[in-house]
C-alpha cells in the first residue's frame, strides 16, 4: 500500500518558496534607499506563516503515515 504524500509535500513546497521569498527581502534591507518601504512587520508575519504551513503539512504527512500503518496492522 503506497501513500501519497503529494499533497503535503506540495504545501511544503509553497512553505518553502514563501520563506526563501521573504528572506530574500528581509536581507536587502537598508541595501538602497527603496528598502525603506519594506515592512519588516509584515515580513516577520510572513516568515511566520510560512513557518506554521510547513509545520501543519508536515502534521498531514505524518498523520497520513499514521493511518497508513494502523490499516496495514489492522488488515493483518
Amino acid at each position: 500500500m503506497g501513500i501519497d504524500f503529494t499533497i503535503p509535500l506540495a504545501g511544503m513546497n509553497r512553505a518553502e518558496t514563501a520563506l526563501n521569498t521573504t528572506a530574500n527581502r528581509l536581507s536587502t534591507v537598508g541595501a538602497t534607499p527603496q528598502d525603506d518601504t519594506l515592512d519588516v512587520s509584515a515580513e516577520m508575519i510572513a516568515l511566520m506563516e510560512a513557518r506554521t504551513n510547513f509545520a501543519v503539512n508536515a502534521k498531514v504527512a505524518q498523520t497520513q503515515n499514521q493511518v497508513a500503518q494502523s490499516l496495514v496492522n489492522l488488515l493483518g
